[in-house]
């Protein structure tokens, strides 16, 4: 495999991964933000995608974040009589996001950067020594 193609193809997910961390990072943020009236929707979760093409100039096939899906799952229920976005039995509609599935997402998605970065180190790494031989 040629340099190009491997730096190339690490930086295609590096890029995809910093996507998906800007992603988890929202939902995570909004995770206790309450509606400001009964009548108005939540933070709904956001899911990131992945898709792929071929890079003809490289020859490659590269990832990339694709769309980015809204989580259906219901919304949480909080009793909260006090809240101006409170219905008529007390409780506020909260953000159905889970601050631990956010947390593994992120740590998954650390994981995944590093080793694409581990590529790119190791590249630059085989670029170096083969300048050094035909030195």
């Amino acid at each position: 495999m040629d340099f190009l193609k491997s730096l190339t193809i690490a930086a295609s997910g590096l890029k995809a991964q910093s996507g998906r961390m800007r992603i988890i990072a929202e939902n995570i943020a909004n995770a206790d933000s309450a509606p400001t009236s009964p009548t108005a929707e939540p933070y709904r979760r956001k899911i990131p995608t992945f898709g792929q093409h071929f890079d003809r100039e490289v020859g490659a096939t590269l990832v990339e974040t694709g769309r980015v899906r809204r989580d259906s799952t219901p919304f949480k229920a909080k009793y909260d009589p006090g809240n101006p976005a409170a219905d008529a039995k007390g409780e506020v509609r909260m953000p159905n996001v889970n601050a631990l599935i956010e947390n593994m997402d992120m740590r998954e998605a650390q994981r995944s950067y590093e080793a694409n970065l581990n590529m790119v180190t190791a590249t630059r790494r085989m670029i170096s020594r083969t300048l050094e031989i035909l030195k």
